[in-house]
């Protein structure tokens, strides 16, 4: 398998899919669908969207019957990404290596571009759930909102501001990670594998995975925070300590982290081997990651 060409080729669906989803930015008024789409196609790994597609694939599901929920869980990452940047919370001015939304379109609009990705993501699946009237279609939609929300993303979003300056213990620290970065991991795994038709102890298996991808990503995030380059990463270095956050890296140190990371990819890659040869494509993309540099 060519990973890297493979990466290519859903990145580059992935992207004719938004375009075709998004308002255009001649739509009155331009500067809130030009604030979207400028966060939007800004690059990015589109992890989560890959991921929801693979385990769509999973269990033989056609890809433009996930496309809606593919693309709707980038449309919430990139969301999650414009109000993480803004100064009442991380205050950065370089994402994917270019001007914050904030910084190209002024607070006041990369607020309102966040609530109208957020909004127009649940209008896009609930689009896809009345054409369908398909019950699977319902679940994967739950199954986002949940990684998105008071179960996951939101509530891990919340903690990891209130202990900002904070000398946080390792309980909390993981709390973060499995709410404000796994779960959005797992629920693109579930939503996938609901579509494709995915019996309860697959699900199960491939939330379980999700969980330690999840963590894992998050964890490589802190180190390349400490280690990697403005110019590897696209924004800037040592952000964490500017914020004074409490990672893995200042809990543990580089070098463990860095076994944490190995350990819980091995044990995600462990899981996914259960699908045999089927999950060729996520047991390499689950490797590939340790060893990310951006």
């Amino acid at each position: 398998m060519n990973l890297e060409l493979e990466l290519k080729e859903k990145r580059e669906y992935i992207d004719r899919k938004l375009d075709g989803y998004l308002p255009k930015e001649s739509e009155y008024p331009e500067i809130i669908f030009k604030s979207m789409r400028y966060s939007v196609f800004a690059g990015g790994k589109r992890l989560r969207p890959i991921l929801l597609l693979a385990a769509n694939r999973l269990f033989d599901g056609k890809d433009d019957n996930a496309a809606p929920f593919a693309c709707a869980i980038e449309m919430i990452h990139t969301y999650s990404l414009i109000h993480d940047d803004l100064p009442a919370i991380d205050n950065d001015n370089f994402r994917r290596g270019r001007l914050t939304n904030h910084k190209a379109f002024g607070e006041n609009i990369a607020i309102l571009a966040g609530d109208a990705l957020l909004s127009h993501a649940f209008q896009t699946m609930a689009d896809a759930v009345c054409r369908t009237c398909d019950e699977k279609s319902a679940k994967a939609m739950k199954a986002i909102a949940d990684g998105a929300g008071t179960c996951g993303m939101l509530v891990g979003q919340v903690v990891d501001v209130i202990s900002e300056g904070k000398n946080i213990d390792i309980k909390t620290l993981e709390y973060i990670h499995k709410n404000k970065t796994a779960a959005m991991i797992q629920a693109a795994l579930k939503a996938g594998a609901v579509l494709g038709g995915a019996n309860d102890t697959s699900i199960e298996i491939l939330e379980s995975a999700g969980e330690k991808i999840g963590v894992a990503f998050q964890i490589q995030d802190d180190i390349l925070d400490v280690i990697g380059t403005q110019e590897e990463l696209g924004k800037p270095v040592l952000s964490d300590e500017k914020n004074q956050k409490s990672t893995y890296v200042t809990i543990y140190g580089v070098d463990e982290s860095i076994k944490i990371v190995k350990r819980l990819s091995a044990e995600a890659v462990e899981l996914l081997e259960n699908f045999g040869d089927r999950a060729e494509f996520l047991v390499e993309l689950t490797k590939y990651l340790i060893d990310r540099k951006f």
